[in-house]
């Protein structure tokens, strides 16, 4: 077997697959040429990410959320202070 980069949706769809159970995941894995450990280590990649996605009814990475969140509401603070800033000097210099 040749090392390919699989992309997620690519990955997401074999494992899909796999999930339905109307094909074995050896003949799945035969298909699209990838091993069966592989195919379970994307698996269960999948399926912690899931478990994940619904702790807290599916708020599991708030606070994480909400600290990105204020984290670029301070940087787009900093960032309109300086525009200000720079149109004012615009303005005393008399670029404007």
């Amino acid at each position: 077997m040749t090392k390919r980069n699989w992309t997620t949706e690519e990955k997401f769809a074999i494992v899909l697959e796999g999930l339905k159970e109307q094909r074995s995941v050896a003949e799945i894995c035969r298909e699209h040429q990838i091993s069966q450990n592989l195919y379970y280590r994307w698996r269960d990649k999948f399926l912690e990410a899931a478990k994940q996605g619904l702790v807290n009814g599916g708020g599991g990475n708030d606070r994480a959320y909400r600290q990105t969140i204020e984290k670029l509401q301070k940087i787009i603070g900093k960032q309109a202070i300086q525009i200000e800033i720079l149109k004012k000097t615009d303005e005393w210099l008399g670029t404007k």
